[in-house]
């Protein structure tokens, strides 16, 4: 087997407040490419959408460009930016620092396959 998708041509989009997803679907891999425009944060443009109070959503990603700041259920925080490799678990609140786009590559699957869609 052998598949080859572009990013440009993504199999779906995903408009939420504030930013987007576009996901492509592989066998074996759901790659999701976020945009999160200044002003964004989780639990005022996801969570409504989601119903629920954090993200539970499970993410391996890397960031392309701008920062993130992560809050865990816990209360464990941190921030992400260019050139990072993470991992989050379920159970946490996130937003944008500053006045510039955030854009994270996510691997781990559950972004591309259910993050910000209504049931």
């Amino acid at each position: 087997m052998f598949e080859v998708k572009m990013l440009d041509k993504p199999d779906e989009r995903r408009d939420f407040p504030r930013g987007h997803l576009e996901a492509v679907h592989m066998t074996g891999l759901d790659f999701a490419v976020a945009t999160f425009e200044p002003g964004w944060r989780w639990t005022e443009s996801v969570g409504p959408i989601a119903g629920t109070e954090s993200c539970r959503i499970h993410h391996n990603g890397y960031v392309v460009q701008g920062r993130m700041h992560i809050r865990m259920d816990d209360g464990a925080e941190g921030e992400v930016g260019p050139g990072d490799v993470f991992v989050c678990s379920p159970g946490h609140d996130a937003w944008v620092v500053g006045d510039e786009q955030v854009t994270v590559y996510d691997f781990a699957g559950g972004m591309a396959q259910e993050y910000a869609k209504a049931d």
